[in-house]
Protein backbone atom coordinates (compact mmCIF):
# COMPACT_ATOMS: atom_id res chain seq x y z
CA UNK A 1 0.00 0.00 0.00
CA UNK A 2 1.61 3.39 -1.20
CA UNK A 3 1.53 6.32 1.31
CA UNK A 4 -1.01 8.34 -0.07
CA UNK A 5 -3.53 5.27 0.02
CA UNK A 6 -3.59 4.54 4.12
CA UNK A 7 -6.40 3.07 5.18
CA UNK A 8 -8.03 5.60 7.68
CA UNK A 9 -7.12 3.95 11.22
CA UNK A 10 -10.19 3.25 14.10
CA UNK A 11 -10.48 6.55 16.48
CA UNK A 12 -12.45 5.49 19.53
CA UNK A 13 -12.99 8.30 21.21
CA UNK A 14 -12.84 12.12 20.26
CA UNK A 15 -9.57 12.64 22.34
CA UNK A 16 -8.30 9.93 20.14
CA UNK A 17 -9.73 12.01 16.84
CA UNK A 18 -8.40 15.26 17.96
CA UNK A 19 -4.69 14.12 18.58
CA UNK A 20 -4.59 12.19 15.20
CA UNK A 21 -6.32 15.66 13.15
CA UNK A 22 -3.68 17.21 14.85
CA UNK A 23 -0.54 15.58 14.13
CA UNK A 24 -1.66 13.61 11.16
CA UNK A 25 -0.49 14.84 6.86
CA UNK A 26 -4.85 13.83 6.09
CA UNK A 27 -3.04 14.03 2.36
CA UNK A 28 -1.11 10.61 3.04
CA UNK A 29 -4.57 8.68 3.49
CA UNK A 30 -7.50 7.71 1.50
CA UNK A 31 -10.56 9.70 2.21
CA UNK A 32 -12.25 8.59 -0.62
CA UNK A 33 -14.80 6.43 1.34
CA UNK A 34 -15.91 9.65 3.26
CA UNK A 35 -19.20 11.28 2.88
CA UNK A 36 -20.02 14.76 4.06
CA UNK A 37 -22.63 15.04 7.17
CA UNK A 38 -24.38 17.67 8.44
CA UNK A 39 -24.88 18.04 12.38
CA UNK A 40 -28.16 19.50 13.51
CA UNK A 41 -27.54 21.66 16.34
CA UNK A 42 -30.54 23.68 16.92
CA UNK A 43 -32.65 22.38 19.17
CA UNK A 44 -36.74 20.71 17.59
CA UNK A 45 -38.93 22.50 19.43
CA UNK A 46 -42.01 22.06 17.15
CA UNK A 47 -43.43 19.98 15.24
CA UNK A 48 -45.25 19.42 11.51
CA UNK A 49 -48.38 16.74 10.87
CA UNK A 50 -49.41 16.13 7.54
CA UNK A 51 -50.92 13.71 5.67
CA UNK A 52 -50.02 12.77 2.04
CA UNK A 53 -50.85 10.40 -0.66
CA UNK A 54 -49.10 7.07 0.31
CA UNK A 55 -47.54 6.61 -2.86
CA UNK A 56 -45.52 10.19 -2.07
CA UNK A 57 -44.37 8.54 1.22
CA UNK A 58 -42.94 6.08 0.35
CA UNK A 59 -41.17 7.67 -2.58
CA UNK A 60 -39.76 9.76 0.33
CA UNK A 61 -38.85 7.20 2.50
CA UNK A 62 -37.03 5.14 -0.64
CA UNK A 63 -35.24 8.17 -1.55
CA UNK A 64 -33.83 8.45 2.25
CA UNK A 65 -33.43 5.09 2.18
CA UNK A 66 -30.87 5.70 -0.24
CA UNK A 67 -28.89 8.39 0.84
CA UNK A 68 -28.84 6.53 4.30
CA UNK A 69 -31.00 8.94 6.68
CA UNK A 70 -34.48 8.54 8.21
CA UNK A 71 -36.93 9.64 6.23
CA UNK A 72 -37.94 12.23 8.68
CA UNK A 73 -34.76 13.96 8.37
CA UNK A 74 -34.76 13.59 4.95
CA UNK A 75 -38.22 15.87 4.10
CA UNK A 76 -36.31 18.46 7.08
CA UNK A 77 -33.26 18.62 4.72
CA UNK A 78 -35.49 19.37 1.65
CA UNK A 79 -37.36 22.06 3.91
CA UNK A 80 -34.32 23.82 5.00
CA UNK A 81 -32.99 23.57 1.50
CA UNK A 82 -35.86 25.15 -0.28
CA UNK A 83 -36.18 28.26 2.19
CA UNK A 84 -32.57 28.45 2.17
CA UNK A 85 -32.94 29.10 -1.38
CA UNK A 86 -35.30 31.72 -0.68
CA UNK A 87 -33.17 33.89 1.42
Amino acid sequence: MSSKNRSMPSLHSDEAAEDFVATADLTRYDLSGFKPMRFEIEPKAAALNMRLPASLLDAVKARAKAKGIPYTRYVRMLLETDVAQMR
